[in-house]
């Protein structure tokens, strides 16, 4: 690519907080030789771009700033060749580093190319720009993973910017940054997948009506930017001591309640009115908690002790009061200052690291104590003891309102029919859903999509001028029950202009169900239509799977579905908390994207990005590319093992030799890690499940040793492949020394197990659990009458050890059984846990099992996330085991196909071949007599060993199938 495009920006900040900046640029088009234009683009954080008034496309994908994504449209045909044309593009700057974007500066770079080789167009001052006046940047973030909520008013922005005949006239020029390879993007790289899908979807009904109440007066403020200074840069966690304080001004006494929303972070204590307001004041299930207090007319201060070891680092406060009254947030001392609200901090704050040594602060300190017993009035705030850290906080830095919060708390919850007339707002045929006003009441109107989907929001309506419609997505609900979505702000705020209008939002967020809370209407609003854009990584719907036993039907799509809507520009976690990519949790979602969609390039981009953190840590961090420098030894290990499973998918040598020297790299730094007695010791996140098994941040933790030795096992195996003999044998040693010396000093003979742990102080854990011992058993460390042990476990877990409570965790069980004879006992699994989820209405794969509600404070709350793909076992179990295919050589020149039926009547699918084709099996099988009937349909050049269940017989039947040449 030769760049002649220069990085453009506007005046003003460099990195702005939450800015919507749109560009364009009018030109002529030659009348010959554009039916062929190519137009590259990039962008700091991300676009969506329009050629005369078309949407083109969405990106960048996620990259490192030092590789900085761009990507290539052909758009000849939008092109009108001899008359002006328009190119625009919005772009969304972050302005803060989240779980998959490193905060860099606001800029766009474009380029249009001609298919003569010309350049037609370049980005350089003569674009013109504006800021999206439309778009409120004080709107709270997303969580701590992603940017922030949506808030947009149609009224003082023109919906048709980016159109040909738009007079731009009030718009600048833009700022000219420099040319290809300034910083922060000192290299471009071009998008190495397809563009996304989108695939329009509608709701399949209006679920629910009904007139409500929330709070009066409510706003978010971003503690962790005002505690914890140059915090944007980075997504750690941080620790910080400190206060914040307002009044809330009332037009006259009244009972009213207070209530903190996603409560754990920012709110230790506080006082209201100078008194302390002990714990046993509150009510409400955490993480919400409420307060009823005394509103005195006039000021009444609250004073609030937010410190904490934060991420997300927001304070929710909604105040509720059923007089109607004025009630207003105001600045507790008699200076002006532009927001409400003082800080008073930090007096102490760090930012902390789990994979190196970090500072806790002071939270004894007395100079901090002092003050929430001193400060019994808003005078008091102004006394000279407080102003080296007393201030007023910034206007950026305090939200409007909080939306999450008062969709999420209804005081007053009234419920009504729905009248089939509304039922139009979800069916597309031109006619309107009109959703009524309630005098002293805002209307709710519950959408319901039928499944879990990811991608954009829009929608089409007519209503007055200023009437705010707030939506808030969410995944689950079961009957009066609904699961809030706490550390997640799945919210759009749009204030309408007068008349019909549509709005598409540029803002990515998974959900299945989308409340509409209507607000400050004087008439009712009609809405035409609510439509959801899904996107996700294009893949065919090669894999399939049907059998006799109609929940593991149910099982395989859910698991399909969840796999589906995780494939981004990478694989995902889940699509409404985060949307991170997480290395060790893609591990697993390659191979079960291997047995449904047999793409491998977005698997090849991930395993590609993962070395890129090498500068945050050499034993690579756990999601990239992410402002979050954390270190899960077992996703590094995970990730290595991927990249020697992608060459076993592919058999793609020249990638394994790539790879290595990145495995290399951070293998050899973790052998540094290895203790006087020969065993891994660390401190990091130590994790592997999520139940209560012994896992300490610091000393030895057993399956982290398990999963190292065959992490060095696979090194060794690429190091033959990249011809490093000498790697290969220091690494394989490597392996052999750690399972040794696991062996020695981490097996209990009494106790006939692995036990979790050593602490760091040397103490031996007195935990043992199902997790290591699977891990013992899979990676083969335990050996001849300790394995029969590992493995009679896997057949019978004993009712003392810790259970496995994550499907994730259950994959590595699967493998472990399925190595040993145990495909029954996966099914039986399966059906066991899996079914729980479809018995409560699942359409995606959960991240927890249920069984481990104690963990959390409501019981209802059957999992966090609702669609997780490291959930998605089933998919890669049933093909593989059920249907039988696996592989047997690299790039799967020689496959088995052995079904194993586990007492189903009849199978059928297809498993999509790395190569091109798929092979297709059905099976009938009939246990009392011990016949099956067996066909195979393969492409003729794969070498397929097809074997029949031990103790039955029967027919074989084989397609084979010719490639293309």
């Amino acid at each position: 690519m030769d760049w002649k495009a220069l990085w453009i920006w506007g005046d003003g900040e460099e990195s702005p907080r939450n800015e919507w900046r749109c560009f364009r640029r009018t030109f002529d088009v030659p009348a010959e030789g554009a039916e062929l234009a190519s137009l590259h683009i990039s962008a700091d954080s991300r676009y969506v771009l329009y050629v005369n008034g078309t949407q083109v496309g969405r990106g960048p994908v996620r990259s490192w700033p030092f590789e900085q994504a761009f990507d290539t449209y052909e758009v000849g045909h939008l092109l009108k060749p001899g008359k002006p044309n328009t190119i625009a593009a919005l772009v969304l700057h972050f302005g803060v580093s989240t779980f998959y974007y490193l905060r860099g500066r606001g800029g766009l770079l474009a380029q249009l190319d001609y298919g003569t080789g010309e350049v037609g167009l370049t980005t350089d001052a003569s674009w013109r720009t504006a800021i999206h006046r439309g778009q409120h940047p004080r709107s709270p973030r997303m969580s701590c993973q992603q940017a922030y909520a949506e808030y947009v008013d149609a009224r003082d922005w023109d919906g048709g910017w980016m159109e040909i005949g738009y007079d731009d006239s009030g718009w600048i020029g833009s700022v000219e940054l420099g040319e290809i390879g300034m910083a922060p993007w000192t290299s471009m790289k071009p998008r190495d997948i397809p563009m996304l899908t989108e695939e329009i979807v509608y709701p399949v009904r209006v679920e629910a009506l009904a007139k409500v109440n929330s709070f009066k007066l409510s706003t978010v403020i971003d503690v962790r930017a005002i505690m914890s200074p140059g915090s944007e840069d980075h997504a750690n966690h941080v620790q910080f001591t400190g206060y914040v304080a307002t009044n809330v001004r009332a037009s006259r006494a009244a009972r009213a309640t207070l209530g903190f929303l996603a409560w754990g972070e920012c709110l230790k204590r506080f006082s209201w009115n100078g008194d302390i307001v002990g714990e046993d004041r509150f009510y409400g299930i955490m993480p919400e908690r409420y307060v009823d207090v005394e509103l005195k007319e006039g000021d009444n201060l609250l004073l609030i002790d937010v410190s904490s070891q934060a991420h997300h680092g927001k304070l929710n406060i909604g105040v509720y009061a059923d007089d109607p009254m004025e009630l207003n947030f105001v600045y507790p001392c008699a200076v002006e200052a532009e927001s409400p609200f003082l800080a008073i901090g930090p007096y102490d704050t760090s930012v902390c690291y789990d994979h190196k040594p970090s500072r806790t602060v002071n939270w004894e300190d007395e100079t901090y104590l002092s003050v929430f017993d001193a400060v019994k009035v808003a005078e008091d705030l102004e006394h000279e003891r407080y102003s080296p850290w007393a201030k007023p906080i910034p206007l950026k830095l305090v939200a409007e309102a909080d939306v999450f919060g008062l969709c999420a708390w209804r005081k007053d919850n009234v419920k009504l029919a729905v009248p089939a007339q509304l039922q139009n707002a979800v069916i597309p045929n031109g006619e309107a859903g009109v959703v009524p006003v309630f005098e002293g009441f805002d209307t709710e109107v519950l959408f319901d999509l039928g499944k879990e989907y990811s991608g954009y929001l829009s929608f089409e309506l007519e209503a007055e001028a200023g009437t705010v419609l707030d939506w808030y997505g969410f995944e689950y609900m079961a009957g009066e029950y609904r699961q809030l979505t706490y550390g997640l702000d799945n919210t759009v705020r749009y204030v309408t202009e007068a008349g019909r209008q549509s709005y598409s939002s540029p803002v990515r967020r998974g959900l299945r169900y989308l409340a509409l809370n209507v607000r400050g209407a004087a008439k009712p609003v009609k809405i035409y239509g609510v439509t959801f854009t899904q996107s996700n990584y294009p893949v065919a719907e090669v894999g399939r799977f049907e059998c006799s036993d109609p929940l593991l039907n149910d099982i395989w799509e859910i698991s399909r579905h969840t796999t589906k809507l995780c494939m981004e520009d990478t694989f995902v976690d889940c699509p409404a908390y985060e949307q991170t990519f997480w290395v060790g949790d893609s591990r697993n979602e390659a191979l079960v994207s291997n047995y449904l969609y047999g793409v491998q390039d977005m698997l090849k981009r991930c395993l590609r990005l993962v070395p890129g953190s090498k500068d945050q840590s050499p034993l690579y961090v756990n999601q990239v590319p992410s402002g979050w420098s954390s270190v899960i030894p077992n996703w590094t290990f995970f990730w290595a093992i991927a990249c020697q499973e992608y060459y076993e998918q592919t058999g793609d040598k020249a990638f394994a030799v790539e790879m290595y020297e990145h495995v290399r790299f951070t293998m050899e730094h973790y052998l540094q890690k290895i203790d006087e007695n020969g065993l891994f010791n660390v401190k990091g996140w130590n994790l592997l499940d999520w139940s209560p098994i012994d896992q300490p941040n610091e000393g030895i933790v057993t399956h982290q040793n398990l999963f190292l030795t065959r992490t060095l096992g696979v090194a060794a195996e690429m190091a033959e492949l990249a011809g490093d003999e000498s790697g290969a044998s220091r690494f394989r040693e490597a392996s052999d020394r750690l399972a040794a010396a696991i062996n020695e000093h981490l097996w209990d003979e009494e106790k006939h197990a692995y036990i979790d742990c050593i602490h760091a102080d040397g103490r031996r854990s007195s935990v043992l659990s199902m997790q290591t011992q699977v891990v013992a058993s899979l990676t083969g460390v335990a050996q001849g009458e300790r394995k029969r042990q590992m493995d009679a476990y896997l057949f019978s877990t004993p009712a003392n050890f810790v259970q496995i409570g994550s499907p994730f965790m259950s994959f590595f069980y699967y493998e472990a059984l399925a190595k040993v004879g145990g495909v029954s006992v996966i099914l039986d699994d399966i059906r066991k846990n899996y079914g729980n989820m479809i018995r409560h209405g699942a359409t995606t794969c959960w991240e927890q099992y249920p069984n481990f509600a104690e963990n959390r404070a409501n019981p209802d709350e059957l999992t966090r996330s609702h669609c997780h793909a490291w959930s998605s076992a089933p998919a890669y179990f049933l093909g593989r085991e059920i249907l039988g295919v696996r592989s047997l050589s690299a790039g799967w020149t020689e496959v088995e196909i052995a079904p194993v039926p586990c007492g189903l009547t009849w199978a059928r699918g297809s498993v999509p071949h790395p190569a091109g084709g798929r092979i297709d099996v059905s099976w009938t099988a009939d246990e009392a007599t011990g016949r099956m009937q067996l066909a195979v349909s393969h492409p003729a050049d794969v070498l397929a060993r097809i074997k029949l269940p031990e103790g039955f017989t029967g027919d074989i039947k084989i397609t084979k199938l010719e490639r293309l040449s």
